[in-house]
């Protein structure tokens, strides 16, 4: 019997995410197969620690565990059939991160993935171009910005050409731990696309971009973008505001008030290098792209 129920948890540098999809059995052919069931966020912040110390404290490292057990008890509540978990840039770089994973899977019968950044990047882009309700044609870089890693995956008509992975986040950069020649590696690559194909138009993913295009006033309902000003703009009016004046005066919660101000920095100088004007909020990020992959799998 194939699987209808699927799970994916995406163990990030700032949240761990739960995401539950079940087949929807009375969708049309026009319609997405998969009907999202529950969606969880749980701000760790793993990677406060380990940009900083190394590696996951021991406050931390139980928590996540905890919140594993957890998961694993909605996962049974919600009948699922078939899951994958996958840990990003934080976990790559925690020297206890293998340690920790293995905890975790006795404890909970849940196995981690470490995931490198380009297989990161495969998994962020997946089928997703066709679910945008656009044309193919043209140029398009899919920029995925999390709390240790950025994601770019280049397509053409249509067609995945490159996929990119460099070590500058959100929380690196709040951290102070980007290397400079990780800014000169990502801008030389990205000029490099961009003078070899002009006109990208860039599809944004996470949870800082889907924010900041709520948060605009410049937005094209008819094919969710905003333009590259509007977020420079906006990012401007945001910079100079303290923590709790953002939360207050935006309504954001704590780990976002922090971490969308990098975020927008990292848009803002992707945009800036590859001279792209608009940029594409479509609502997926890595845990649909994980789903997806089971998805087509086993169908």
């Amino acid at each position: 019997m194939k699987p209808e129920t699927f799970a994916a948890i995406d163990i990030g540098s700032n949240a761990v995410r739960l995401l539950i999809k079940r087949v929807d059995k009375n969708a049309t052919p026009e319609d997405k197969a998969l009907k999202k069931l529950l969606l969880l966020r749980v701000p760790l912040r793993l990677g406060f620690d380990v940009f900083a110390k190394g590696k996951v404290s021991p406050q931390r490292a139980e928590n996540l565990l905890r919140l594993m057990k957890a998961y694993r008890q909605l996962m049974k509540i919600y009948d699922v059939d078939i899951m994958r978990a996958c840990a990003t840039s934080a976990m790559r770089d925690a020297e206890n991160g293998k340690e920790l994973i293995k905890k975790i899977e006795s404890e909970t019968g849940i196995r981690i993935e470490i995931i490198a950044g380009e297989e990161e990047a495969r998994i962020v882009y997946n089928n997703h171009l066709e679910r945008l309700g656009h044309e193919a044609q043209g140029n398009y870089l899919y920029v995925d910005v999390g709390g240790g890693s950025t994601e770019c995956n280049f397509l053409c008509d249509g067609e995945l050409l490159a996929s990119m992975s460099f070590n500058i986040g959100t929380v690196r950069i709040l951290t102070e731990k980007v290397k400079p020649e990780e800014w000169v590696r990502m801008n030389e690559q990205l000029a490099a696309l961009a003078e070899a194909h002009p006109g990208l138009t860039i599809i944004g993913s996470g949870g800082n971009i889907n924010r900041l295009y709520k948060m605009a006033q410049d937005k094209d309902a008819s094919d969710s973008s905003f333009s590259v000003e509007e977020l420079s703009h906006l990012y401007h009016i945001l910079k100079p505001l303290s923590v709790e004046q953002r939360m207050t005066r935006y309504d954001l919660k704590p780990d976002r008030a922090d971490v969308i101000i990098p975020a927008a920095e990292i848009f803002l100088n992707i945009a800036s290098i590859t001279k792209a004007r608009r940029i594409i909020v479509p609502v997926i990020g890595v845990a649909d792209g994980i789903i997806d992959g089971l998805y087509a799998t086993f169908r």
